[in-house]
Formats: C-alpha cells, structure tokens, sequence
C-alpha cells in the first residue's frame, strides 16, 4: 500500500515540474514587423498646373492730389469727371503686370475692354503709369515708353486742346509706336528704328491688324492711320 502512495505521488510531483508548452504558432517570425497604416506609402499629389492671373480692373474716383502735373484749373475736363483705371496688362518680360490710366468717365468701358483683349492676346505693354510720375512731361512719358492716357495739354503742333485733355485718348508703348512727321522723322532717337510700317516686332501696331480693331470696335481710330503725319501710339474716341 505504501508504495502504491509514493509511486503516485512520484507521479503527481513529476507532473507539475514540466515545463508548459509553448505556444509558438502564436508568435511573429523573428525580424518581422506588423505593417502599420502609418507604413502604407502615400501617393504623391498631383501638382495644378499654374498659368498667368486672370485679368483684374478696378475704376476709381479720384482725388485733386493724385493729379499735381496732369490736371489744373481751366482744363477741359473736371478731374472728377475722370476715373483711374487700375487693371492688368501684359509684360515685355512675359509676365503679369498692374498699371494705371486715368480717362474720362464715360470711356472707362472701352478701355477695359480693349485692355482685357490685349491682355489675352498677350499683346506687351512696357510700362502703363500715370503722366503725374513724369510730371506731367509728355516728352519723358514717351521716351520711358510709358502707356498713358489723360494729360491736359494741347496736340502737338497745335493751339488746340489734345484729346489727352479730354480723357479721350491713349498712347500705346510710344517708343515702338511713334509720332513721325510727313517727312519720316521722329522727336525721340531710341524710337527712329520703329518709324516705318509695316514692322515685325513685338508692341508694334500696324495698319489692319488685331489691336486697330479692337480699338475700331469701341468707335476709337488710330493716329496711324492719319495722312502726312502719322501718330502711331495714339487711340482716341472719335478720332482727333
């Protein structure tokens, strides 16, 4: 009986020193990590292509100072009978640019919608400031190559008043564009190489083309189009 007891508890003792096993379908192979939703590679985004700003215009009243040289008691037009037109135009370096031009209120339409064409057809305007940074001197203006528009003062050659001092007219990138007297000469010598027509190059107007129309099309002519003297920068409402 005795050893019937100790071979059973012989038994039980051996049992319960064994090791337990070991649940190895349980565990990740050595050096394997878990993928996480961290770990997933993210698609690069898409870039957006980018291309020039759309065409902005902004018309203003204005202020007597914002004139000092352009405007002056006696002229033909009330300075708050004129608008400052703030937009876009197209640059000689391809690239956007926002200029100025001060015009009669009831023109302020057409202008718009003739530089918003321009614009689109990235037709380049060197430089489109008011007279006033120049002081009022159509000469430095035009030898800048400065796009300008209202000035009170006469016509050239003339006793007369421009239609500058209306409000009622632009002068379109003047160094390529010129004035050019009857006998082919021009008061500015870093325009005499744009003083023939027609010309192939970039800010020119020639006759018939795009920018005349787009002009002819608000009722604007061109001083190109003049006999003898030909004003090759100059639009104006109803001609003059």
């Amino acid at each position: 009986m005795k050893r019937a007891i100790v071979a059973v508890l012989s038994l039980v003792v051996a049992c319960g020193t064994s090791p337990a096993p070991t649940a190895s379908s349980d565990l990740e192979p050595s050096g394997t990590a878990t993928p996480t939703s961290s770990q997933t590679p993210t698609p690069a985004p898409t870039p957006t292509p980018t291309g020039p700003p759309a065409f902005e215009s902004k018309v203003s009243t204005l202020k007597r100072d914002q004139l000092p040289y352009s405007w002056r008691p006696g002229c033909p037009v009330h300075y708050r009978d004129l608008r400052l037109i703030t937009m876009t135009y197209w640059g000689f370096d391809d690239k956007a640019h926002t200029g100025e031009l001060v015009v009669r209120e009831n023109v302020t339409d057409d202008i718009v919608s003739v530089f918003q064409r321009l614009y689109r057809w990235r037709y380049p305007i060197k430089s489109m400031k008011l007279v006033d940074v120049f002081k009022g001197s159509d000469f430095d203006s035009i030898d800048a190559d400065n796009t300008s528009a209202f000035n009170c003062r006469q016509a050239t050659g003339s006793g007369s008043w421009s239609k500058h001092a209306y409000g009622e007219a632009v002068d379109l990138n003047p160094r390529e564009n010129p004035y050019v007297t009857a006998s082919g000469d021009t008061a500015h010598t870093n325009a005499r190489r744009f003083t023939e027509r027609p010309l192939d190059r970039p800010g020119v107007i020639n006759p018939g083309d795009r920018v005349v129309k787009a002009f002819a099309a608000v009722g604007w002519e061109w001083g190109g189009s003049w006999s003898g003297t030909k004003d090759y920068q100059h639009f104006s409402k109803g001609g003059g």
